[in-house]
């Protein structure tokens, strides 16, 4: 008897017919012998309805109130879901975030778990209770429920996999696995079979969908075994482990794993006083640590003996956060900032980046091939990165992908 972790995204339980469906798989998966412990977002666009409302109310909602209201998608989730698998005639209990022993530190809206306590949901599937949690929420230690950010239902479910030393962790989507890219963009994207957690790392931070990137940290961590997988489909999906497990399968033949793309970003540059730079860059970074935006891409030049620009890049989300604190900041040095806004950021990420020093080089002629000019690039050992006007995007990511031979077999 093993126990399996299941967790199904929004798409999945968008409506009641697919709830049953999410409930058949779940008791089917209890009936071959394993304790199952499901962990659902809510239902379809809910979280997105949620926000529009909010801002129908206020343009500056306080965050303990947005999490209280967020919050609200997961349990309409958890207990419908608890219905389906009751009609079925199986023994099973719902839980929110804190009633499933997750607590958090004392961000709202984008908290970092700090433990789980899973005694209760062990003394419920000792019971033989099939345990609906919510994801996407836990307690913070001001006792009020708090939320994990973007895509935390997936974090939820690492998380308690890692806590309950589960046997697998699977991630249900409308999607069949991790593919090569976005295979509504390129028709002939291949799915991968295996893929090393640092690769999906940097394809989930680079703008790929499938998971989310904390969660991909956790799994790493903790060796949690990921099963990215489709609701709608018994195939295979992508399993997501330890480079050291898939040495030797197919993935290994192939330079580069894939292609992840994000639109919406937007270029800052502050132009300061030469003097000043590194005590604006320790402070830019500071504050981004504080209201939780990621930059990217830094980097420094001089315009002049006494004037220096710093640039970076944040993503469309996080744009008009950052504007609010370089205000703040530029009045403090003297400094001007600007933002340039109809970026993309395409980036190539496998192990043969790192191995194979002709990757650069492919990158760069694909891309002057196509009349795509690169306004600011990356490397690391298994990514490059290229900032690219967001009308190239989609033209740059089919012909990398052309380029790189990714295509199905």
């Amino acid at each position: 008897m093993g126990l399996v972790i299941m967790k199904f995204g929004g798409s999945s339980m968008s409506d009641a017919g697919r709830i049953k469906h999410v409930a058949k798989k779940i008791v089917a998966k209890q009936k071959k012998g394993n304790k199952v412990v499901a962990v659902v977002s809510a239902p379809g666009n809910t979280t997105d309805d949620l926000i529009k409302m909010a801002d129908g109310i206020s343009s500056n909602p306080p965050e303990r109130e947005m999490d209280v209201l967020l919050a609200t998608g997961e349990m309409i989730s958890i207990s419908l879901l608890a219905m389906a698998i009751d009609v079925m005639g199986k023994k099973v209990v719902s839980m929110t975030g804190p009633q499933a022993g997750i607590l958090a530190n004392e961000d709202y809206t984008r908290a970092r778990i700090k433990k789980i306590n899973p005694q209760k949901i062990k003394e419920q599937l000792a019971r033989d209770n099939i345990v609906i949690v919510a994801g996407f929420q836990a307690l913070n230690p001001n006792g009020d429920i708090t939320t994990l950010g973007r895509g935390g239902s997936d974090l939820t479910a690492v998380a308690i996999a890692a806590a309950l030393k589960s046997d697998l962790c699977e991630i249900y989507s409308d999607v069949e696995g991790v593919y090569t890219t976005d295979p509504r963009v390129v028709k002939d994207a291949r799915k991968i079979d295996y893929i090393s957690y640092d690769e999906m790392l940097e394809m989930a931070a680079s703008g790929s969908q499938v998971l989310q990137s904390r969660s991909v940290e956790v799994a790493k961590k903790f060796g949690v075994e990921i099963h990215s997988r489709s609701t709608f489909s018994e195939n295979q999906g992508t399993i997501i482990t330890s480079k050291e497990k898939i040495k030797g399968k197919e993935m290994e033949s192939f330079l580069i794993s894939g292609i992840s793309f994000d639109k919406n970003q937007a270029k800052f540059a502050v132009t300061a006083p030469s003097l000043d730079t590194a005590d604006i860059v320790r402070e830019i970074y500071g504050r981004c640590a504080e209201i939780g935006v990621n930059i990217d891409m830094v980097n420094q030049s001089a315009v002049s003996d006494k004037k220096s620009v710093i640039s970076f890049i944040v993503g469309g989300d996080d744009v008009k956060k950052m504007r609010k604190e370089l205000d703040k900041i530029v009045l403090d040095y003297k400094a001007s900032v600007s933002c340039a806004e109809h970026f993309a950021k395409v980036s190539i990420i496998g192990i043969g980046v790192k191995s194979h020093g002709s990757v650069a080089a492919r990158v760069l002629e694909i891309l002057r091939k196509n009349d795509i000019s690169i306004d600011m690039i990356s490397a690391s050992e298994i990514k490059i990165s290229c900032i690219i006007n967001e009308i190239d995007m989609l033209k740059a990511v089919e012909e990398l992908h052309k380029g790189f031979e990714l295509s199905k077999k």
